[in-house]
C-alpha cells in the first residue's frame, strides 16, 4: 500500500515558530529527509522511530542531488512510508518545493504541502524592519540571489526592481551581493537606498549589517558577511533601530 508524503517547511528557525500541522507530520513520520536550515533545535525534536536522511549542502557540497533526493522520497512512499520532506522557510518559496510536488503527483503518490514562515518575511521583522509601511513601501518583491545557472539569462527583470520604489527582499544572494548591487544602481536604483543584511535569522548570533546600496558590498566583504543571510533593500530599513529589543527571541541553537 502506498504511503503519503509531507512537502514540509519548518519556518526560520527554532520550535517556536514551526506550525502545528508541521509539528503533526513529522510527528507522524516514518522516513524524514531533512536539509541543515531547519536547525539543531528542531532537528533534535525528530521522532526516534524514524529514517532520518540528511539531504543539506555544507560549503557547496551537495549530500545528495536534487534527482537522488526525489528518487529516494518516492521509493519510501511506495514502500507505505509516510514521508515528510522537511526544509527551512517555506518549501515553495526557493525551496524546490515545486519541482519534488511535480515528480510525487506524476507517481501517483499522495501528498500534501504544509507552509512555513519564510524567512523572506520573518528574519526582518525580528530585527524590526517591516518590509511594508505606509510612509515608505508598498509592495515587496523577492528574489533569488542565486538562479540556476543553466537558465543562460537572468528571469529578474532588473529593469523593473531599479525603478521600483517598494521593498526588495533577496534570498541566497551573499555570494552575488557585488553583482546585485552595480546591476541595481545602472538600472536607475538609488545608490542611497538603505541596506540591510541580516545573518543567521533568529538563532542568537544573528548579526545585522547595514549600508547605503552603493557601500554594502564593500562594508559586507570588510565584516566577512556569510550566508544564511536574508538582504533587504529599501527605504524600510530606515526603521531598524540596532539599539531596540528584539521583537523576536531568538532561539538557543
Amino acid at each position: 500500500m502506498t504511503g503519503k508524503v509531507y512537502l514540509v517547511g519548518s519556518g526560520p528557525g527554532g520550535t517556536g515558530l514551526l506550525t502545528l500541522r508541521a509539528r503533526e507530520a513529522i510527528d507522524a513520520a516514518d522516513v524524514v529527509l531533512y536539509d541543515q536550515l531547519p536547525g539543531d533545535e528542531i532537528l533534535s525534536t525528530l521522532p526516534a522511530h524514524a529514517e532520518k536522511i540528511d539531504c543539506g549542502k555544507y560549503g557547496g557540497r551537495h549530500v545528495l542531488e536534487q534527482d537522488e533526493i526525489e528518487a529516494l522520497i518516492i521509493d519510501r512512499a511506495q514502500k507505505g512510508k509516510t514521508v515528510v520532506r522537511l526544509k527551512g522557510g517555506d518549501p515553495f518559496l526557493f525551496g524546490r518545493g515545486g519541482e519534488e510536488l511535480e515528480k510525487v503527483r506524476a507517481a501517483g503518490i499522495a501528498v500534501e504541502m504544509v507552509p512555513g514562515i519564510t524567512s523572506a518575511l520573518a528574519v526582518p521583522a525580528s530585527v524590526g524592519i517591516p518590509l511594508t509601511h505606509r510612509n515608505y513601501a508598498s509592495q515587496v518583491t523577492i528574489i533569488t540571489g542565486h538562479e540556476d545557472p543553466a537558465k543562460g539569462e537572468s528571469a529578474v527583470d532588473w529593469q523593473v526592481l531599479g525603478k521600483s520604489r517598494g521593498t526588495i527582499v533577496i534570498l541566497m544572494g551573499v555570494a552575488n551581493l557585488p553583482a546585485i548591487v552595480e546591476t541595481l544602481i545602472n538600472n536607475g536604483k538609488n545608490p542611497e537606498t538603505p541596506v540591510a543584511i541580516i545573518e543567521r535569522g533568529l538563532r542568537k548570533d544573528r548579526r545585522v549589517t547595514t549600508a547605503p546600496l552603493k557601500t554594502i558590498a564593500a562594508v559586507a566583504r570588510i565584516a566577512e558577511v556569510r550566508p544564511p543571510a536574508v538582504i533587504v533593500i529599501g527605504d524600510v530599513v530606515k526603521l531598524y533601530n540596532p539599539d531596540a529589543p528584539d521583537l523576536i527571541p531568538v532561539n538557543s541553537d
